[in-house]
Order: structure tokens, then sequence, then C-alpha cells
């Protein structure tokens, strides 16, 4: 039985002649780079940024609802579950902000040589935890 990828491979040429086309490599070929790692987490933070925001959505409704669907809402927003949830939402927050400043930086065409690239991501991923921190220490001495 002939293999269908074989079929994927073959194609024409604009002379016509029948010329085997290569297939791209899987992703155990590569190896990690910044570019790449930095791309791949700010589409994950996208994703964790609207399920972050079902909880807020949860949240706003609770409080618009009524005293007792709040307490359940805070209380399990307060929780240890909920606690590990914001924060993941707020370090993917500030994530998602810098990396997109990046990339409006890339849309003004600065930034794509691979040092300035490198030192991008390292200043995102730094902005990233300083603000993050920031976000919780401020956040926690309003709430205790």
């Amino acid at each position: 039985m002939p293999d269908v990828r074989d079929a994927l491979m073959i194609g024409k040429r604009s002379d016509g002649k029948l010329v085997r086309r290569p297939l791209s490599p899987h992703l155990q070929v590569y190896k990690p780079q910044v570019s790449s790692s930095t791309s791949i987490i700010n589409r994950m933070t996208g994703i964790a940024l609207s399920v972050g925001l079902i909880l807020m959505v949860w949240w706003l409704v609770a409080a618009a609802s009524g005293p007792k669907s709040f307490a359940v809402a805070q209380g399990f927003i307060g929780s240890p579950i909920g606690l590990i949830l914001m924060f993941g939402w707020t370090l993917s927050l500030w994530y998602h902000f810098f990396n997109g400043i990046r990339h409006l930086l890339w849309d003004m065409g600065w930034g794509f040589e691979i040092k300035t690239s490198h030192q991008t991501a390292l200043v995102v991923v730094a902005a990233t935890a300083v603000m993050t921190v920031i976000c919780w220490i401020i956040g926690l001495a309003v709430w205790l």
C-alpha cells in the first residue's frame, strides 16, 4: 500500500515536469529559540487572558446579583486555587502587554536584528516579572 505522504510530495514545475517536494520537518528537529518561545508564550497568554476574563465576568455578575452571589465568587477567588488563577492571569496580562509593545515596535520596523530581538525578549520577561510582583504587593497590601 503506498504511503499517502508520497502523493503530497509530488508537484509540477511551471514547465510541467514532475518534481518531489520536501516535507516540513517535525517539531523534534527544531531547537527552541528566543523568538519562537516568545511567540508561543504570547499565544498561551492570550488564551489565559480569555479564561481569566471568564473568571472576572463571573465576579462582576456576582457583584451585581447580590451579597450571596458575591460572597461565593469572592470566596472562590480568595481561595488558594483562585489566587493561583489570578496570579497566572496577572502574569499573562503583563506579558501580553509588554510583548504587544514589542510587536508594535516591530510593526514600525525596529528590533528585527537578532541581538535586539533577544534583548527585547529579555526586557519583556523582566518587565513582566517586575510588574506582576508590584501588582501583587499592592493588591495584597490593600486586601489584607
